[in-house]
């Protein structure tokens, strides 16, 4: 026990000698613990009713604005002058061009012409190595010679036959005569092998179809080349087109004569034209029909230029048009009636363009709601102001 224990033990002690009383030791002090809250159901009605209230706000908002009519935007139908324009993109070609091939196959030992060079009909092209050919020529023309010296010797033969009359035999003179026209028809035989033969050699040598400047060269000298390897295209540049072709769903509308409106690639400039050619079949691979358009006027521009072209359709001097926008499920549209919006049965002319002229169920003066998305049938709406 410590001295700090000892002392107040002893003092303790004294005062009980002495008759006081003696002192109890002392207590710790204990912090009074916090009492739980009672279970207040004021509050939890409180808090029930502030819930309630707010969710009656927000179901009033919700139902005040529901209730709002919708604001859209209008147009009054009014007959105005329509052109209805398809749109297709093509390129310029020339108007007459070939492709040129060697008839024959082998090395091809030179190329006359470049890209962009002018010819006539019968320059020469290229030349294709014809030595073997050359040899067929000579021996036919060996051939035909000697031939020639056989036919003469028959014939001097048989003439000297008849000059001796009835001195020489008659076995004898029409034998003479048979070697004569067996040697004739010999050497029509030869002459027509070496034709044929220099004809062949001619083939070797490559010469314009026609009159054309050189588009692109595909071949190169000692190359092996043949019939199917394109050498190079000739084109006449004096007139030039453009090639196009159209979607099938529109072939029945296009036809010969209708005018276009031509824009050449990096140009802001546009050039009239007419349809000049519409082909009789549909590819079926692709579906498209293929058109030519000739410019009314000359023009300079390099074949494969791009070329966006309006072809002008139909004119009309007054039809009543909606916005493709206005459409639902492309038979009706939506019309205001005294603030309620009213689906109204229409007919258009389907086409690939912003506005569709309508032929039926649309009366001037109607007013017509120009986007029907998000619009029911009967809906409030109220007109927005232009």
């Amino acid at each position: 026990m410590t001295a700090a224990n000892q002392k107040p033990e002893r003092e303790d002690n004294r005062a009980a000698e002495q008759g006081a009383p003696v002192r109890s030791p002392p207590v710790p002090a204990l912090r009074p613990a916090t009492p739980a809250p009672a279970f207040t159901w004021h509050r939890w009605l409180w808090g029930m009713v502030g819930l309630i209230g707010v969710a009656i706000v927000a179901i009033g908002y919700v139902q005040f604005w529901a209730a709002r009519p919708l604001s859209v935007a209008v147009e009054i139908a009014a007959s105005a002058p329509v052109t209805r324009v398809l749109a297709v993109n093509g390129r310029i070609a020339a108007r007459h061009s070939v492709d040129v091939t060697s008839v024959m196959t082998g090395r091809l030992v030179s190329l006359s012409v470049s890209e962009g060079d002018s010819v006539r009909v019968d320059d020469v092209l290229a030349q294709v190595n014809a030595a073997a050919q050359t040899a067929i020529v000579r021996q036919a023309v060996a051939a035909l010679d000697a031939a020639l010296v056989a036919q003469q010797q028959a014939t001097e033969t048989y003439e000297r036959a008849v000059a001796l009359g009835t001195n020489i035999p008659r076995l004898e003179l029409e034998e003479s005569a048979h070697a004569v026209q067996s040697a004739g028809q010999e050497v029509a035989r030869l002459t027509a092998i070496l034709d044929q033969a220099q004809i062949v050699l001619e083939d070797y040598t490559i010469r314009s179809p026609v009159d054309g400047t050189v588009l692109e060269l595909d071949a190169e000298e000692g190359q092996i080349v043949g019939p199917a390897n394109r050498l190079l295209t000739l084109a006449d540049l004096s007139e030039i087109l453009v090639e196009a072709d159209v979607d099938e769903a529109y072939a029945t509308q296009i036809a010969v004569g209708q005018p276009a409106v031509l824009q050449l690639a990096g140009n802001t400039g546009t050039h009239q034209g007419h349809v000049s050619f519409v082909s009789n079949r549909v590819d079926e691979a692709t579906g498209g029909l293929a058109i030519e358009i000739s410019f009314d006027a000359p023009i300079a521009a390099p074949v494969g230029l791009t070329v966006a072209t309006n072809v002008i359709v139909d004119r009309r001097d007054a039809a009543l048009t909606v916005p493709r926008t206005a459409l639902v499920n492309g038979d009706a549209v939506f019309v205001v009636a005294d603030g309620v919006a009213r689906l109204h049965p229409v007919t258009v002319v389907d086409w690939p363009a912003a506005r569709l002229i309508t032929t039926a169920g649309l009366d001037e003066g109607t007013t017509v709601i120009v986007d029907a998305t998000g619009i029911s049938d009967g809906q409030s709406v109220s007109v927005e102001e232009p």
